[in-house]
């Protein structure tokens, strides 16, 4: 039995590299975020804008949870699901923890080519206020990144490959 939780900040790809993970491993693969969309028939987005964040994170808690009782998965989490509550904690006491490592440089340039719109906590921020916004938010969320049982960092590539040695030796 493995679980496996993929954290990180917006854009650093937890949900592409969770799906070709998840196919090499003949895993199941779960995107929280599409989870919770699926429960409550409503976009992340939307639920930040009628509900606020603080109800967000205890919807997202709940689905934490949830998600930590099934078996041979690879777990996508939200960029801040590990930032609240003592969700990093509980990743950590039920499964194996991957922190997948960009720079706000390289996460800026990913999410500004990539649908920004769609993330409530960028709003329509392009450029140097971007990157600004990104090194201030990772600096904050890197307290929590950093509990992570494994650190990877590179490609896509580079990351499934580190991900999948590391298993291999467990």
């Amino acid at each position: 039995m493995k679980r496996i939780f993929l954290i990180g900040y917006m854009g650093s790809g937890k949900t592409s590299i969770g799906m070709k993970l998840a196919d090499k491993l003949g895993f199941s693969f779960v995107d929280m975020d599409h989870m919770i969309e699926e429960k409550y028939l409503k976009t992340v987005s939307q639920i930040f804008a009628e509900s606020g964040q603080d109800r967000f994170r205890e919807i997202e808690k709940d689905v934490l949870h949830e998600v930590s009782e099934f078996d041979n998965v690879i777990i996508a989490t939200g960029g801040g699901a590990p930032c609240f509550f003592d969700n990093i904690d509980y990743m950590n006491a039920h499964g194996l923890t991957v922190y997948l490592h960009l720079t706000a440089q390289q996460l800026a340039e990913r999410l500004e080519s990539s649908r920004t719109g769609k993330r409530p906590l960028l709003a329509d921020r392009k450029g140097d206020e971007l990157r600004q916004f990104i090194t201030e938010s990772l600096l904050q969320r890197e307290v929590f990144y950093l509990k992570a049982t494994l650190k990877v960092n590179g490609s896509d590539e580079d990351m499934i490959e580190s991900i999948t040695q590391s298993i291999e030796k467990q």
